[in-house]
């Protein structure tokens, strides 16, 4: 009996071990660019970049209209890089938005090394930024699954129209509970990103998108988001939606279009 407990023991400890040296690998999937990758849309668009930082510079892409009733500032997921995610962008500047996405640090052609602290002033910055060309007042803050953290805190610590959830989770430790329930997360990861304690301090009106057959991060995360600002957060069910397609579904585009005209 000693050896199968010290067996398992030391299984945990491997485990643990190796979570907190290959995290990055597995919170993070980049796409990167080469620094002179030229962008191409049939809309019109510009390539911006936001020196954040000595040695750090985020990579985004402003899609603009003539005379656009806002910004909307995208935080993406943790996939890819904005040339993948800027498709999305078509469902915001459709209802005469300006449209904003950055690369968080080793994504695309964004450079410099990542941690969350620093992450979290990058976007800030980025937001601080756009703040001064459209006031605050015109500004839409979305998160996109790793984004929602991103989103969550920069509209914490600021006054935007509204902060837009899509596919968000309670908190960081929560979703890697799920796969590894027997690690000490509280000594492994380095990763937290708290949206159930920034969100408590989110001024503005925050409208949650879930699909309610998302594996990934299951729809609890959004309701327990919810129970924490009931009068403050309106959660919108995608029925049947999972954790990738919700623009897919019909619904999704319907609530877009009414928070975006109210």
């Amino acid at each position: 009996m000693p050896s199968v407990i010290y067996y398992t023991l030391g299984s945990i400890a491997l485990i643990s071990l190796l979570t907190y040296l290959l995290q990055e690998r597995f919170i993070f999937r980049p796409e990167k660019l080469h620094p002179n990758f030229q962008f191409k849309y049939d809309v019109p668009f510009k390539e911006i970049n936001f020196d954040t930082d000595p040695g750090v510079r985020i990579n985004g892409l402003h899609f603009f209209r003539e005379k656009p009733k806002g910004l909307i500032l995208y935080f993406h997921g943790n996939t890819r890089s904005i040339k993948g995610w800027a498709k999305y962008a078509r469902d915001f500047y459709r209802y005469d938005y300006d449209v904003v996405l950055v690369d968080y640090r080793g994504f695309g052609k964004s450079t410099g090394k990542r941690n969350e602290q620093e992450m979290l002033e990058d976007m800030q910055y980025v937001y601080e930024s756009l703040a001064k060309e459209y006031g605050e007042q015109h500004l839409i803050v979305y998160g996109r699954s790793l984004g929602s953290g991103f989103a969550a805190k920069v509209a914490s610590d600021n006054k935007p129209r509204y902060l837009i959830l899509d596919a968000p989770y309670y908190n960081f430790r929560q979703v890697v509970e799920r796969f590894l329930p027997f690690i000490p997360l509280n000594y492994v990861l380095r990763y937290h990103l708290r949206i159930d304690k920034w969100i408590k301090r989110v001024n503005c009106h925050v409208y949650i998108l879930h699909g309610t057959k998302d594996w990934l991060i299951p729809i609890r995360h959004s309701e327990d988001l919810q129970r924490l600002m009931p009068r403050r957060i309106t959660l919108i069910r995608i029925h049947g939606g999972g954790h990738n397609n919700l623009p897919k579904f019909p619904e999704y585009h319907n609530f877009i279009r009414d928070i975006l005209k109210e």
